[in-house]
């Protein structure tokens, strides 16, 4: 699997990155973190994050107003497992340098997504990307495993909190995991088991398996 950067021509289908951010203070309160014993660990909203200044930007510039939450995910991981989308962008940042699989929603047919679409993007540290709320994406991976990898994630306030209660009047509804959460899950992922809907086929990709990672 080739790794592109979110630089490159390639990644303007999914996302883009955002100038004008200072965030050095961000990436200090994360690195202040530790990792997850194994495996990732994701809060929607951490306070030691919110509490930087930059976290009011990015509600007042890249939300336009909106409230918002300031969260991570960390951890260490080289394998696809699932793919979410949200009804609005979201912006990551990482702490060190993490690579992000992804695809599109209009890809998706009959409610299923084949992996041999997903596409990798490297960004660097303290970049703010912008993954578009029509790419599909999931947990970073990392690029050093002795180092994992921890990265801010920002999102509407509630998103990715308690699933609502309702009931199946669209094929979509199934695929609601949390609020503001649409998941498809590769048969072989924990959250399958977990009963999340299987919506990839094809390989559950592992970057380092390939050599990348």
């Amino acid at each position: 699997m080739k790794i592109h950067s979110v630089f490159d021509a390639e990644f303007k289908p999914y996302g883009k990155v955002l100038a004008g951010y200072d965030t050095s203070e961000l990436l200090q309160a994360m690195a202040a973190i530790p990792l997850p014993e194994a495996g990732t660990a994701y809060e929607p909203a951490l306070p030691a994050l919110e509490s930087c200044a930059v976290f009011r930007e990015f509600g007042e510039r890249a939300y336009g107003g909106m409230p918002v939450q300031l969260g991570m995910c960390w951890g260490r991981n080289t394998v696809l497992n699932c793919l979410e989308y949200h009804r609005d962008s979201e912006l990551n940042i990482g702490e060190g340098d993490f690579i992000l699989l992804l695809a599109r929603q209009e890809e998706i047919e009959g409610g299923v997504l084949d992996t041999g679409k997903v596409k990798a993007f490297r960004a660097p540290a303290g970049a703010v990307v912008e993954v578009y709320a029509t790419t599909l994406h999931y947990a970073p991976c990392h690029v050093d495993a002795s180092a994992g990898f921890r990265v801010a994630v920002v999102l509407p306030r509630g998103t990715n909190t308690a699933r609502p209660e309702i009931g199946e009047k669209d094929p979509e509804d199934r695929l609601l995991r949390a609020r503001n959460k649409w998941l498809l899950a590769h048969p072989a992922s924990p959250e399958a088991a977990d009963g999340a809907y299987i919506g990839l086929k094809g390989t559950n990709i592992d970057i380092a398996k390939e050599g990348d990672a």
